[in-house]
Formats: structure tokens, C-alpha cells, sequence
């Protein structure tokens, strides 16, 4: 079921037919050296891609698929699901992506268009990235989504960046980058 799409990706819902495509990508330890999760083997990516499942049936979102256009590849995953933060249930976004699709732009295309699927369909409030301080790239992809603002906290046993991004700054920012792009 796709969700939405970018110029260069589709996303859509995760199945379990994406097991050995998305095994490839998060057992690399590159990809996964600032996940919580650590690197996954088969198993640990049936039990991701069964806890994404889970999170479309209870909250109507979770990570999805990222399918480049071009050849119909699984590179990776966004989306927003629940996390517990200091005891309390955040919306968190989420993403990862093939080595081999870094520094191309399109974390942060597909996190813009993630957002405003969530914004727009008024899918919940706000929404939080939880970022190691040390994961620049990651840092990058969140202000250019349009996180600014963060706590520091331990998450895991690590020191991370919490931000946070209300509807509100969304609908102001989307109203600014629609008026630069109209003038």
C-alpha cells in the first residue's frame, strides 16, 4: 500500500516479503552503528518488520519502505512510530538507508514528505527525532526536515538530541517555503 511518494521514491508499508532486502541494508554495520537496535540479522529484521506491521494496525503509521523509482530497489526506511521517552509515548521519526544511497539528498526528501503526510493528514501533533550528537549526517537530515529546537537526555544509555516538531511549525514553515517558491 503506498503512503506517498518523492520525485525519486515510493514509500509504502513494509511487508514481510521485504525481509531479505532490508536484512541486506541493516546488517550493515555502517548503516546501523547509531541504532539502539544495533546490527540485525534475519530474525531481528522479521521482528522489526513484525513490530512495524503492529504499529500500522495500532497507530495507522510506522516506518515504511523506501522504493527508488528507478529500479524498483528497497533502499530503506521512514517513517513515524511510537517510542517511549522518558516514560511517555513520543511519535519519533525514523530512517535509514543503503550505504550506497548516502549523500544524495534523500533522507531529507523523504523526511519532508513523511512529515507532511503526518501533518497534513493530521495524524498527530507532534512529532520527535531522538539523534546521537556524534550523527552529523543524521543532525543535517532533521534541519533540513525542519527539527531546530532539542533537550539533551539519555535514551538508551546514551546521550542523545531530542527535537521536537509541532503542527504548528510545520504549517508555518510549509507556508514560508510555499511563499519563497511562488515569489
Amino acid at each position: 500500500m503506498q503512503i506517498c511518494e518523492t520525485e525519486r521514491l515510493i514509500v509504502r508499508r513494509l511487508s514481510l516479503e521485504d525481509i531479505p532486502a532490508l536484512t541486506e541494508i541493516l546488517s550493515d554495520p555502517d548503516v546501523m552503528k547509531y541504532s539502539v537496535r544495533g546490527v540485525c540479522d534475519e530474525a531481528a529484521t522479521r521482528g522489526f518488520i513484525e513490530w512495524c506491521l503492529s504499529c500500522y494496525d495500532t497507530h495507522g503509521v510506522g516506518p515504511w519502505a523506501l522504493i527508488e523509482k528507478k529500479n524498483s530497489e528497497l533502499i530503506g526506511f521512514c517513517g513515524v512510530g511510537p517510542e517511549t521517552v522518558a516514560d511517555v509515548e513520543e511519535i519519533n521519526l525514523g530512517y535509514r538507508l543503503a550505504r550506497r544511497y548516502w549523500n544524495k539528498g534523500l533522507a531529507s526528501e523523504v523526511a519532508r514528505v513523511v512529515l507532511n503526510y503526518v501533518f497534513e493528514e493530521k495524524l498527530f501533533d507532534s512529532v520527535v527525532v531522538i539523534i546521537e550528537p556524534e550523527h552529523v549526517a543524521s543532525l543535517k537530515v532533521a534541519e533540513n526536515a525542519g527539527f531546530s529546537n532539542f533537550d539533551v537526555l539519555e535514551f538508551h544509555g546514551r546521550s542523545v538530541r531530542l527535537y521536537r516538531l509541532t503542527s504548528e511549525q510545520w504549517k508555518t514553515l510549509h507556508n514560508a517555503t510555499t511563499a519563497l517558491e511562488q515569489s
